[in-house]
């Protein structure tokens, strides 16, 4: 990874609506592109449920943390960055960029429910 700064997402998306929520991801992905970040990934749910350490615990798994219901799975997704000033760079004309384009879908609603989606920014401390 050439990267040293990444936003990292986790959420469940409803599995009704995962064409809709690709759709979105897939122009989403083109405008961080577009806008200068090194690497975008959205990435869907397939193995989740850890299995027992050698001590017989089991670490929490994405679909608790994400609080997925039956008919959810859950999303891990990140964009690579080389700094965080350049995630902020590329983020804040991104978010314009999203402003203009779609200043007539005000009433949109989002395929999943925003307000249990988890977000940060992580600096890179190893990379390999």
């Amino acid at each position: 990874m050439t990267g040293g700064y990444v936003d990292g997402f986790m959420f469940a998306v409803p599995k009704k609506n995962t064409a809709a929520y690709t759709k979105m991801a897939k122009d989403a992905a083109k405008a961080w592109k577009k806008f200068g970040a090194i690497s975008y990934y959205e990435c869907m749910g397939e193995d989740l449920e850890p299995k027992a350490g050698p001590d017989g615990k089991k670490p929490r798994s994405f679909m608790k943390a994400a609080a997925a219901k039956e008919d959810e799975v859950v999303w891990f997704s990140f964009i690579v960055f080389k700094n965080r000033a350049h995630r902020d760079q590329v983020n804040t004309k991104v978010m314009a960029y999203f402003d203009k384009k779609y200043a007539d879908m005000k009433d949109f609603t989002m395929p999943f429910d925003v307000r249990r989606m988890a977000y940060g920014g992580f600096k890179a401390e190893v990379k390999a």
